[in-house]
């Protein structure tokens, strides 16, 4: 049964428990299953955070469920540009997220579902959790085959991943969350999922490449709400509590207090971006305009998501080196993306010489190594 986590409802809670006025802090008496009313991923990592930061979970075990619009959640240790297509995301108005914990990239929307499992450190067992899913899985569909990996993934029929996993571990406190593919739509999840970015060297964490199905093409009739009542329900079996869900709103500061801020911290190009390990890109790119055809050797080094050094080779026919060099100092300092590689260019190519077969191959280079951000 789903519960709305109005103040009456904290309030209730409160009072039977006998805790201070807190939101959520203490009221974890033998669990909860919390369930978010946001389709917000900044919003839903920050209740991750939040409660991993703030609440006493020794003997009060916490199932947080939740879905998102369409994002790409990359882990803590990962690169964007090698993980996913970027620009093809901001045309599709698909986010991108970090998450505070590692593993690899995947793609979120309504038809896949996130558990995130909050415990003591000591109390910390993946394959518990996995257990627990499959449990689950097989209440609503008895002849599911699903089996959990070494990976800590969950495989259906051998060969296909239905649920990636990923975790925190903390002082005293520790989370592990994973997905579960039910109608994920394969088009965005394929299309996205493929960087289109070359020459990338880094020594970020790469996601590995899997065979993906929805449960959904096993039995049409399943739905995401029909799965997390059964996950619900086997959680509160197990650790024998209450099987109501409560819905929360993440916004709500009476309830989670500080957490708006930790939202806004989590969608910043600081945080996104500029926490990428240092990488570097050494490409090749061929230039033709109207009376030559050069190849154009360019290398950039970042670091925190910004141009350390940025190095411009072509031959002295096409472009004089004074203009390459020109145009790799101004990179340096500047972020490691195309909408600041455009405005960069701009003001660039209005101090550009009144010669038209230079300004047109000055033109060409400039977009061409915006390409590759």
């Amino acid at each position: 049964m789903l519960i709305p986590f109005s103040m009456k409802n904290c309030f209730q809670l409160l009072y039977i428990l006998q805790v201070p006025k807190a939101g959520l802090k203490n009221t974890a008496k033998g669990g909860l299953i919390l369930q978010s009313t946001s389709n917000n991923i900044y919003q839903n990592l920050a209740v991750e955070d939040w409660i991993h930061d703030h609440m006493n979970l020794e003997g009060k075990p916490i199932l947080f469920l939740w879905r998102n619009s369409p994002t790409v959640v990359i882990g803590r240790h990962q690169n964007p540009w090698q993980e996913c297509n970027i620009n093809l995301m901001k045309e599709k108005g698909i986010k991108l997220a970090r998450r505070r914990s590692g593993g690899g990239t995947v793609y979120h929307d309504m038809g896949n579902i996130n558990l995130t499992f909050f415990t003591t450190k000591t109390k910390y067992n993946r394959m518990e959790n996995l257990k627990l899913v499959i449990r689950a899985l097989n209440a609503v569909l008895p002849q599911l085959d699903v089996q959990a990996t070494d990976r800590l993934d969950l495989l259906l029929e051998g060969q296909f991943k239905i649920s990636g996993t990923a975790s925190k571990i903390g002082r005293t406190t520790a989370y592990h969350h994973c997905t579960l593919l039910c109608s994920t739509d394969w088009i965005s999840l394929s299309s996205v999922l493929k960087s289109p970015y070359q020459g990338i060297k880094s020594n970020a964490t790469p996601s590995v490449p899997s065979l993906v199905k929805n449960l959904l093409e096993n039995d049409d009739t399943l739905t995401c709400e029909v799965l997390m009542e059964s996950i619900a329900a086997e959680y509160a079996a197990y650790h024998q509590i209450d099987s109501n869900i409560i819905l929360i709103n993440p916004t709500d500061e009476t309830v989670f207090p500080g957490i708006n801020r930790k939202a806004e911290e989590l969608q910043t190009w600081e945080w996104i971006y500029g926490k990428t390990p240092k990488f570097s890109v050494s490409t090749s790119l061929n230039l033709l305009s109207e009376q030559s055809y050069s190849e154009m050797k360019i290398r950039i080094d970042v670091k925190n998501g910004r141009i350390e050094d940025c190095s411009i080779d072509a031959p002295d026919h096409w472009l004089p080196q004074e203009m390459l060099d020109k145009l790799s100092t101004r990179f340096i300092g500047n972020k490691f993306c195309q909408s600041e590689a455009t405005v960069l260019i701009n003001a660039l190519l209005r101090t550009c010489p009144k010669d038209h077969e230079l300004y047109s191959k000055w033109h060409l280079l400039c977009e061409k190594v915006k390409t590759i951000m």
